[in-house]
């Protein structure tokens, strides 16, 4: 059994990680982490998930229990979850990252650390969606200019960042498909008197609103015809079933970067 640390284990995803740990055969929770002052400090992490106790108690910092897992697990927020990736480095435990609206200087910073800890870091770990990623960078490639990219991408009214990560990397594969740097074409959202849209812009719109676990649609619009991609996710298992397979890959790789598309051998 491979035993595991959940960190951020109170939040909708964590207990649903920690539930589906409790189902799984070949990994056992060992420990789970919130952050200091979360009232969820002090309970149990089986209680929370699923009403059950598991006897593992939720503590406040990672650095304390580490030493008792194999892999952790993370969907924190990005300050926590890079304050986690060093923790885990500094112990040589490899970590499974799901946080989303960290920063350049955040992902630099995993970058360096992956030099020293096997790391999967990837915006959402579901197959679906990671199928859609190397679809939509092969459509773009093959359509190229002839027809213009827009993502829509609708969550939660809960969920704090925008655009999603999912939005952002699906942008990422399509301006790769088409040759260009996602910081040189991309739009996120439009207002006013904008003018003619650029044939080589990639628009990228964020809904929020009522409890919408996540839907991703990119759009290729010809003259005459139109291409859309859609995933629509219905429950938060698929993307923690995702986070549980890659904690069950890593576990024995060498230091390096990992995305979900080496987990699921898409590269």
């Amino acid at each position: 059994m491979i035993r595991t640390i959940v960190c951020g284990a109170a939040g909708k995803m964590g207990r649903r990680i920690c539930a589906l740990i409790g189902e799984d055969s070949e990994l056992t929770l060992v420990g789970a982490v919130e952050a200091k002052g979360s009232s969820a400090v002090g309970q149990d992490a089986g209680v929370l998930a699923t009403g059950i106790s598991n006897g593992i108690s939720i503590k406040d910092d990672l650095a304390k229990i580490i030493d008792e897992g194999e892999v952790v697990i993370d969907f924190t927020a990005p300050d926590a979850t890079l304050s986690h990736v060093r923790v885990a480095a500094d112990h040589k435990k490899p970590i499974v990252i799901g946080t989303t609206g960290l920063n350049n200087q955040q992902i630099k910073e995993i970058e360096k650390l992956s030099v020293i800890v096997p790391i999967v870091l990837a915006p959402n770990m579901s197959l679906g969606v990671n199928i859609l990623f190397k679809l939509v960078e092969d459509v773009a490639r093959t359509l190229k200019d002839d027809y213009d990219i827009e993502i829509v991408e609708m969550h939660h009214r809960f969920k704090a960042d925008a655009p999603s990560g999912t939005a952002l990397k699906l942008a990422e594969f399509a301006a790769k498909g088409i040759g260009e740097d996602l910081e040189d074409v991309a739009v996120y959202g439009r207002k006013g008197l904008i003018g003619k849209r650029d044939p080589k812009e990639i628009g990228i719109m964020s809904l929020r609103g009522g409890d919408v676990v996540g839907e991703h649609t990119v759009i290729f619009a010809g003259l005459g015809e139109r291409i859309e991609l859609t995933h629509k996710a219905s429950s938060r298992d698929t993307f923690a079933r995702g986070a549980l397979r890659a904690a069950k890959w890593v576990i024995d790789k060498v230091p390096g970067l990992y995305s979900m598309q080496d987990v699921l051998g898409l590269k």
